[in-house]
């Protein structure tokens, strides 16, 4: 067989594949927007976010420690070399 014949075949037979995957996912895409329903639009004033809590963190020495070993562990550091500012809760 002629090389370029195989390299041809080989390419349209990738293009095709990919193409077949394309609509397999729009036709499931497809499917699963109809099984799955939609919300009602939610219409009047927006809701407002509950009001944060800043009490003191019981333990804050043993937070902090943590903390700092799981940052000083995750860019290979000392734990020593971390000073940690201030917390917030998020």
């Amino acid at each position: 067989m002629n090389p370029g014949f195989v390299v041809a075949m080989g390419i349209s037979t990738v293009f095709i594949g990919l193409v077949a995957i394309i609509f397999v996912i729009m036709i499931m895409g497809a499917v699963v927007r109809g099984l799955v329903k939609s919300e009602p639009e939610k219409t009047g004033a927006p809701v407002a976010a509950p009001a944060v809590n800043n009490a003191v963190i019981a333990d804050r020495d043993k937070v902090v420690v943590a903390i700092s070993a799981a940052i000083a562990e995750e860019i290979g550091e000392d734990a020593g070399a971390i000073r940690i500012v201030s917390l917030k809760k998020v």
